[in-house]
C-alpha cells in the first residue's frame, strides 16, 4: 500500500517533470487533474489552498507537488513527489544544455526557440485559468487578475505597487460597502 502511493507520485510528477515547457506553473492543470480527478488524493478545494500556499512561500511555483506529496503520504510522500518533479528535468536540462551551446546559432536552434515561446505562454495562461476555476473565483477576482495583468504588462509600476493600489481599492470598496 505504502509504496504503491509512493510510486503513484513518482509516476505522475516525473512525467509532468518533463513537460514543465515555461516552468513549473505550466503544469498546474495536469497537476490538478492527476490529484483531484484521477487519484482523488484531494479536492478542488484543497488543491486551491495548497496552490495558494505553494504561492505565498518561497521558491518556484513547483514547489506545490511537495505539499501534494505531503497529503498523499506525508514526509516521504513529500520527498518523492519533489524528487519526481525536479530530477527529470534536471538531468534533460542538462543534456540539452549542452547541446545547445555546441550547436551555436544553427537553424535548428532557432526554430525551437521560436517554437517554444507561444507554447510556454499558452501552457501559463492555462495554469492560471485552471487555478481561478478550482478556487471558484467570481467577478472581483477576475476583475481583479485582469486589472493586474493589465498594471503589469502596460506600466513601470512594481509589483509590491500593485499590490498596493488592488489592496487599497479593496480597502475603499470594504469600507464602502459595509
Amino acid at each position: 500500500m505504502a509504496a504503491n502511493r509512493l510510486l503513484a507520485l513518482l509516476v505522475v510528477f516525473a512525467p509532468l517533470s518533463i513537460l514543465s515547457i515555461g516552468g513549473g506553473q505550466a503544469t498546474i492543470p495536469a497537476m490538478q487533474h492527476e490529484a483531484v480527478a484521477v487519484h482523488g488524493w484531494l479536492t478542488n478545494g484543497e488543491f486551491a489552498d495548497l496552490f495558494a500556499i505553494s504561492r505565498a512561500a518561497p521558491g518556484p511555483s513547483s514547489l506545490i507537488v511537495a505539499l501534494i506529496g505531503w497529503q498523499v503520504f506525508g514526509l516521504y510522500g513529500a520527498i518523492v513527489a519533489t524528487i519526481g518533479i525536479f530530477l527529470p528535468s534536471s538531468i534533460l536540462m542538462y543534456a540539452v544544455t549542452t547541446w545547445w551551446h555546441r550547436s551555436g546559432e544553427s537553424a535548428i536552434r532557432r526554430t525551437i526557440e521560436r517554437a517554444l515561446a507561444p507554447i510556454a505562454v499558452g501552457l501559463v495562461f492555462a495554469g492560471a485559468l485552471i487555478v481561478l476555476e478550482a478556487a471558484h473565483a467570481g467577478l472581483l477576482s477576475l476583475a481583479t487578475v485582469g486589472a493586474v495583468c493589465a498594471l503589469q504588462s502596460t506600466t513601470r509600476i512594481s509589483t509590491y505597487g500593485t499590490v498596493g493600489a488592488v489592496a487599497g481599492v479593496y480597502l475603499i470598496l470594504f469600507a464602502l460597502l459595509h
